[in-house]
């Protein structure tokens, strides 16, 4: 009988460690095939379905749902399925090498002569692909497959032996192909995170040489051959005398907070989306020093914009699809609000630039607040940004956005007005410079031409980075959106 090959949890992108296992589709002695989805998983991103890269008998699944299981641990054991005349067996495809500007550092095992498969690999490590397709030659793929032709004979053939250094050469490439396609190409190359998680190294708090802050092998290299920092000795703990039965705290023992007194009705772990949402939101109140600007806005002419355009039977964009529009044209004006800010090794800060601008969109689901970007948003009309919005905003309700659409903004819109709200002290996506917030609109007394009149008003809040600007350009793209919305006419001829 073949022996099982186990199947390891794949690197979901963007440089995650880590998922929660949300369901599995598939049992204990289930025949699988190449590429059949076996599991649902949830990261801080997305929920994924995985697929498997082998075909067989499932004999074991290594976590149960709701469990949390690290990038690279086994997942699922598949044994082959066996027949009594040995048939041919094709070979793995060789992985798709798709060259990328980032360089992930070079590997110097002399193991790969033995299998080239491995030192593919390692030529796919150095060019910095991140989209190696999972499976084995399956139909539709790009890579090559080689296939080997069994002889006919009537003796059983016995399954070779491996050598350590086969062992291992498999190993790496078990975990290449672990790799999920779609994925952002800045991320931690598998052999980076084995060699930080062999030598204890946190990869959280270890800065990246690479483009983009990538972490590749030279950074680890230099975290390994540093000098360790002794920790200071733990005091002993003191024992109880054996005649008293040790403490508890009423916590432990009885469901009471200690603090409050009161029972505690539920304990829920923070993970997933709302881990990754709260690690993002401290960080950027930690290190952004943030100021915010508003204003109080009549969007009458806005709403009979849309009404007319209604009533001419036309197909009539959104209101936050409008305000988009005008963000984008506000940003290309005041770009200083388009940028990100960069921390060299030596403490030196940059202002990052962009040639395009793509807008985040805060949308609130089931799994938490997640913010997916429209990318090169200035290219589009009011009715494309409109498709866009809500195409984006399914997705992510879905828990089916990717990595690329959920982490490539570079401004964020945040429309609080559809919970009922007019104001909010948003705070900034990091590693976004500011947000743009819009208020509920309402009926409110509003002058006119010296005149008291009724008007549709809304409030607009602007959080930004005062390292990247001062108040003033703040005040300038915050009016010039402002101004946008009370006269719409000046900026949707293309609509």
């Amino acid at each position: 009988m073949s022996e099982a090959r186990v199947f390891l949890l794949p690197d979901l992108g963007e440089g995650l460690t880590e998922a929660e296992l949300v369901s599995w589709h598939v049992s204990v002695g289930d025949t699988i095939s190449v590429d059949q989805p076996i599991a649902e998983v949830e990261t801080a991103k997305s929920t994924v379905e995985v697929p498997s890269p082998y075909a067989g008998i499932v004999t074991e699944l290594h976590g149960q749902p709701g469990e949390t299981l690290d990038v690279g641990k086994p997942l699922i054991s598949v044994t082959p399925v066996s027949s009594g005349e040995p048939a041919a067996a094709p070979e793995p495809a060789e992985p798709v090498v798709e060259p990328m500007e980032t360089e992930l550092g070079e590997s110097t095992d002399s193991a790969a002569d033995a299998h080239p498969e491995a030192e593919a690999y390692r030529e796919e490590e150095k060019a910095g692909s991140g989209n190696v397709l999972i499976g084995y030659g399956t139909p539709g793929g790009h890579g090559v497959a080689r296939r080997t032709r069994a002889r006919k004979s009537s003796v059983a053939v016995a399954e070779p032996v491996s050598t350590p250094a086969e062992t291992k050469d498999l190993d790496d490439l078990s975990l290449m192909r672990t790799r999920v396609p779609g994925k952002l190409g800045a991320v931690i190359s598998p052999l980076v995170r084995r060699m930080a998680r062999e030598h204890g190294v946190d990869l959280g708090e270890l800065p990246g040489s690479g483009e983009g802050g990538l972490i590749v092998r030279k950074d680890v290299e230099k975290a390994i051959s540093a000098p360790a920092v002794e920790p200071a000795p733990a005091a002993k703990p003191v024992e109880a005398p054996e005649t008293e039965p040790a403490r508890t705290k009423p916590s432990d023992t009885q469901g009471h907070d200690a603090r409050t007194g009161l029972a505690i009705s539920s304990r829920t772990p923070v993970r997933g989306v709302r881990k990754a949402v709260a690690a993002n939101m401290t960080r950027s109140r930690s290190e952004i020093p943030e100021a915010t600007v508003w204003v109080d806005v009549d969007a009458t002419a806005l709403m009979e914009l849309r009404k007319e355009l209604k009533a001419g039977g036309s197909e009539v964009p959104g209101l936050l699809a409008f305000i988009a529009r005008f963000v984008t044209a506000g940003l290309k004006k005041y770009p200083e609000l388009n940028t990100r800010i960069e921390t060299a090794e030596d403490g030196s800060q940059e202002i990052v630039s962009f040639d395009g601008i793509n807008l985040g969109i805060a949308a609130q689901t089931d799994r938490g607040l997640v913010v997916p970007s429209v990318r090169a948003a200035e290219k589009l009309s009011a009715r494309e940004l409109d498709a866009e919005i809500r195409r984006l905003t399914d997705v992510a309700r879905q828990g089916k956005a990717t990595p690329t659409e959920l982490g490539s903004g570079t401004f964020t819109l945040n429309n609080y007005g559809v919970f009922g709200v007019d104001g909010s002290a948003a705070i900034i996506n990091h590693p976004e410079v500011a947000i743009l917030g819009v208020g509920r609109i309402i009926d409110k007394p509003w002058v006119v031409n010296g005149e008291l009149a009724v008007r549709k008003v809304t409030e607009l809040t602007l959080t930004f980075d005062h390292r990247v600007c001062d108040g003033g350009t703040a005040a300038g793209f915050l009016r010039f959106v402002a101004d946008a919305i009370e006269n719409p006419t000046t900026l949707l001829a293309d609509i």
